[in-house]
């Protein structure tokens, strides 16, 4: 179905225990309250039936909420509906000034935003339960690395200037040692569901070839851009990372030096950033580049965001070729 022939466009809010939705028919606007639960979600989908609204001429737009939209969006997915999620930012920044906030207010706001910009909306595509479960583990080994991590700080202050809390580190140690143990074997069922799926292992194969480019992160490749199909161009998929610089002039009074936008996918940005550092070290083509910009005085930042942006475009082009990265022969 084109998305210009989309009749009824319904908002939805989503909060930890309820979701609020609004119904726009025609000039009409309707609003309901519902569970957030699997009855609520039942009861949503029956209320659109039992007021003669079509599923297959309705857009629904919902705010990306993380966990709280997962039986909405479960449900929306069961019925085949139309659906999108977007970035709260998005829907506030096109509906310009807005006085007041409340639950029902949001949903009527979205279904607003549906309704005025659905035929340039990205219709939502469920992420495969392989990288479901990959992801899942990711996040739960990322709270162990940084619940390590804060264990780690600072461990000779106790025994300089408290002498006796420092008699107590064997505990932080035998703590971290367990970390240290959960991490590895998170890490290692981390590996065996990408060896379990053949389609998984050879994207992770392919972007690793790239120099700097480890498991994690081409995980993270995979799993933001759900087998590297939600963009278009790599361009756009570097700007997503937070690596593509934009100019900031404005006639002769304002001339900024060009820098990356902060709205980026920061996890993405982390990750590029330690394999930008291991790959001046390790790609010999990378690291003459890295010197020789330094050697010309450039900041040495802004040359290892370049290479970064130079990451992205070899991970994009191995995995679209579907063949490892070659390194040049010099």
């Amino acid at each position: 179905m084109e998305k210009s022939d989309f009749k009824y466009f319904v908002g939805v809010d989503i909060s930890k225990k309820s979701f609020d939705i609004a119904i726009i028919e025609g000039d009409d606007t309707a609003s309901f309250v519902f569970d957030n639960s699997q009855k609520g979600t039942r009861a949503f989908i029956r209320l659109l039936k039992n007021r003669g609204i079509p599923l297959e001429s309705t857009l629904v737009c919902l705010e990306h909420t993380g966990i709280y939209g997962r039986l909405v969006i479960a449900r929306l997915l069961e019925k085949q509906v139309n659906f999108c999620v977007e970035m709260s930012l998005r829907i506030t920044r096109s509906l310009g000034i807005q006085r007041g906030k409340n639950d029902r207010l949001d949903a009527i706001r979205i279904a607003r935003y549906a309704a005025k910009n659905h035929n340039e909306m990205e219709l939502y595509r469920p992420v495969p339960e392989i990288l479901e479960k990959v992801n899942a583990l990711l996040k739960v080994r990322d709270q162990l690395v940084r619940f390590r991590a804060d264990l780690g700080k600072h461990p000779n202050e106790l025994k300089t200037f408290d002498p006796e809390l420092g008699k107590h580190q064997r505990h932080i140690r035998k703590t971290t040692k367990c970390l240290n143990d959960e991490i590895r074997r998170m890490e290692g069922e981390i590996e065996a569901l990408v060896l379990s799926d053949e389609r998984l292992n050879t994207t992770v194969r392919l972007a690793t070839s790239v120099t700097g480019i480890g498991m994690f992160t081409a995980l993270y490749f995979t799993i933001f851009t759900n087998f590297f199909t939600r963009y278009e161009t790599p361009k756009q998929l570097a700007c997503y990372c937070g690596v593509v610089p934009f100019e900031h002039t404005s006639g002769s009074s304002i001339q900024k030096r060009s820098r990356v936008h902060h709205m980026a996918n920061k996890t993405m940005k982390k990750q590029l950033h330690m394999c930008a550092l291991a790959a001046v070290r390790h790609d010999p083509e990378l690291k003459a580049y890295y010197e020789r910009k330094a050697e010309e005085g450039k900041n040495k930042m802004l040359v290892l965001n370049n290479v970064r942006n130079k990451l992205v475009l070899r991970v994009c082009a191995v995995v679209k070729r579907q063949r490892p990265y070659q390194k040049s022969v010099a």
